[in-house]
């Protein structure tokens, strides 16, 4: 069935347009036309009454969602779960993210993943690896018996031929700059965090291999006016690309702003580093055996150590806005069209344009999801 979606304000890639309908042919967007063409009269036709429609979100850092923890359960019935869950607030593309653990669960997760790729599930587009390769001194809320660096077998699974993007987060002084270089010609996409590296390590990782930034500023060393840090040389270095969490909890606004003004436009990305809580009725989770409760919009252990976020996509959007003063266009873009490319899928999802993927997702004026569609399904 062919459908149409008209009367609405869409988002391409040349910016606002509301004189287009967009038309979608199975699992594709098949063209964007004018609304008098007669290809548009030809379909279904569903009007958007003036709401926004926008590329779907991607999020590259998706611990949980809907009450259910990836490390808890790491199956297809927990992404599936998670995933619908984070499809409510415009998630249509998500990396289930696991936090450290055992070699044994890391192989559950890659093995579920490979599987629910396989089966289909709705917006997976690979998995995130957040850890256990990490700095006990930026651990963050990640259990520290499980952090160690990479032996050959661990190397061998994780560079073995995989669906979708395989995303593994580290600290480099902890991993090899050799180990990294295979890494990276294995097609996994490495990215630094939890870390306590300086500028030198940083840069030098940076040329081994590391693409990216895990949630910039928060487990990692900061800029400073003699030793610039990781954080520095996240900044300085115009090919990589940066997580933010814009939660107003995890990073100061001004803070994002600088980082934003920064990096050349394209390489700054919305994530979530959502936990359970989001899209749940229950505000409380257990991460290694202590219970956090998400209160205001904060997910913290008793000690105050922030543990992951409630936030969503819609969310990250509407706070780019309102706590940065991003135009709405381009917090958009660092929600679907950015992430997109950081995964590299920039050919196929993250913009609305003919050929590209039917993931789409209507906003109203309060940043409030009306409807999604993943691969043309409602």
């Amino acid at each position: 069935m062919t459908l149409a979606l008209t009367n609405a304000r869409v988002l391409t890639s040349d910016g606002w347009r509301n004189d287009l309908a967009v038309l979608l042919d199975g699992e594709r967007i098949a063209d964007l036309l004018p609304p008098s063409d007669p290809r548009v009269g030809a379909a279904t036709v569903h009007d958007l009454r003036g709401a926004m429609l926008l590329p779907g979100f991607i999020d590259t850092q998706v611990n949980g969602g809907g009450g259910a923890l990836f490390n808890d359960a790491p199956t297809v019935e927990t992404i599936r779960r998670i995933g619908a869950a984070h499809r409510r607030y415009g998630t249509t593309g998500f990396l289930p993210t696991l936090i450290s653990d055992s070699v044994e669960v890391m192989r559950a997760a890659l093995a579920a993943v490979e599987q629910a790729l396989a089966e289909g599930v709705p917006g997976v587009l690979g998995i995130h690896l957040e850890g256990p390769y990490l700095a006990p001194a930026r651990k963050g809320v990640h259990d520290p018996r499980f952090f160690h660096a990479p032996g050959s077998e661990e190397l061998a699974l994780l560079c073995a031929p995989h669906r979708g993007a395989r995303l593994l987060t580290l600290a480099p002084e902890r991993v090899p700059s050799a180990s990294i270089g295979a890494l990276a010609a294995a097609g996994v996409i490495v990215c630094a965090g939890h870390t306590a590296a300086d500028y030198a390590t940083t840069h030098a990782a940076l040329a081994a291999g590391v693409r990216g930034f895990t949630h910039l500023f928060n487990a990692m060393t900061p800029l400073g006016s003699r030793e610039p840090g990781v954080v520095g040389a996240a900044l300085e270095d115009a090919d990589s690309w940066c997580g933010i969490i814009v939660d107003g909890h995890h990073v100061h606004p001004a803070s994002l702003r600088v980082a934003i003004a920064a990096k050349p436009r394209g390489k700054m990305l919305l994530v979530t580093d959502a936990m359970p809580p989001v899209g749940a009725a229950d505000p409380s989770y257990v991460l290694n055996g202590e219970t956090i409760t998400a209160k205001d919009g904060i997910c913290q252990t008793a000690q105050g150590v922030l543990a992951g976020s409630a936030l969503d996509m819609a969310g990250a959007v509407r706070n780019a806005v309102q706590l940065l003063g991003l135009p709405l266009d381009e917090a958009v873009r660092m929600a679907s069209t950015y992430p997109a490319e950081f995964l590299g899928f920039g050919a196929s999802h993250g913009r609305i344009a003919a050929g590209y993927q039917a993931d789409l997702v209507v906003l109203d004026d309060d940043y409030r999801v009306q409807q999604s569609w993943i691969g043309g399904a409602a």
